[in-house]
């Protein structure tokens, strides 16, 4: 049996399932809820004050790119695409994934469009007529799996989130401590931050923890790296991702803490002090695409006290404290020339 499943491409590995899908899962949000949000942004906070028309094409883009039906559409296709889903069932994890969204939000079109899609790619070539069958199994199963557990599953990440945000509110200086640096690390791990954003459904002075974090780590080691990367390294962690240490961090795994304790030292000072908020879309993107310092600014508004408590806060600060930090341990010899060297393909 589980030799027959292999060879139809079902691997039934956590791995995969987790890390894999997680990660294409974040690429179809930020091909379109993410850019739906931006573009939304633009319109309402930049464009308005020069041109009214071009101001509503953005916010009437950036709303349709927002509805579930698109974003769930999108993850779906970016799930299949992942796991490597035959032409037949990719097309068909659309509606399986926007399906789930329109019942159960991210959560809801992960789940379904992964089930059918594993479900899809065992009917595959299994009969004769397979380009009714195939479409039609994935479709089913993703129809019952988005009415059946996204609904439920979604409640109880929301409910979850909830608690992270009301644990912030009671606790800012510890629990903005612990959301920073747990934010941060699954964005420089080989997981998706954003799409644990928005399964959490993180928002207010939660979702302004978790940015601080995850700029902390893509600022950090930008900074930290640059002897060993130069600029073009600089830029690619920066505002790419610093998902491009990981095999440095196997390795030695030192090299993670200046930029995890940047983003402990200044996550308080964000909840506590500046009061500083964002939502989902920012939560897990840290300075990538500077997606989270646009959603910090659609959520506390554009002027020159936020911006410059975000530049403080998401780029001077990480500088500063990871810089501090990388020469410290390079004294003691625990980090020597090289550690930091990244491999692009």
């Amino acid at each position: 049996m589980i030799r027959y499943l292999r060879r139809k491409g079902v691997s039934l590995s956590a791995r995969e399932y987790i890390i894999t899908a997680l990660s294409y899962m974040a690429l179809g949000l930020f091909a379109s809820l993410i850019v739906g949000l931006i573009t939304e942004t633009l319109g309402k906070q930049v464009f308005i004050h020069f041109s009214p028309e071009i101001a509503n094409a953005l916010k009437d883009m950036g709303s349709f790119a927002m509805d579930p039906k698109i974003y769930g559409g999108a993850i779906g296709v970016a799930i299949a695409y992942g796991l490597k889903a035959p032409p037949l069932v990719l097309f068909s994890s659309l509606f399986a994934g926007s399906f789930g969204a329109e019942m159960g939000g991210p959560v809801g079109s992960y789940v379904s469009a992964l089930f059918a899609i594993e479900v899809g790619k065992i009917v595959y070539k299994t009969t004769r007529i397979d380009i009714i069958i195939t479409p039609f199994t994935t479709i089913v199963v993703g129809f019952t799996i988005g009415s059946l557990i996204g609904p439920p599953m979604q409640i109880f990440l929301e409910s979850f989130g909830g608690v992270i945000q009301w644990a912030v509110l009671q606790q800012p200086f510890i629990m903005g401590i612990v959301v920073a640096v747990l934010m941060g690390w699954a964005l420089t791990a080989p997981i998706s931050s954003v799409a644990i954003a928005f399964m959490l459904s993180l928002d207010g002075l939660a979702a302004g923890a978790a940015t601080i974090g995850c700029a902390a780590q893509m600022i950090g080691f930008a900074t930290i790296s640059y002897r060993d990367n130069g600029f073009g390294g600089v830029l690619a962690q920066a505002i790419g991702t610093s998902m491009l240490q990981v095999p440095n961090i196997l390795k030695k795994p030192i090299i993670l803490l200046p930029p995890t304790i940047a983003g402990a030292i200044l996550a308080p000072i964000g909840t506590i002090w500046f009061q500083m908020t964002s939502n989902a879309a920012g939560a897990g993107m840290g300075t990538s695409g500077f997606v989270g310092q646009i959603m910090t600014f659609e959520s506390m508004g554009i002027s020159f006290d936020i911006m410059w408590k975000v530049v403080l806060l998401h780029i001077i600060g990480p500088v500063i404290i990871s810089y501090l930090c990388i020469m410290y341990f390079r004294k003691q010899g625990w980090v020597k020339d090289g550690d930091l060297k990244i491999v692009f393909e």
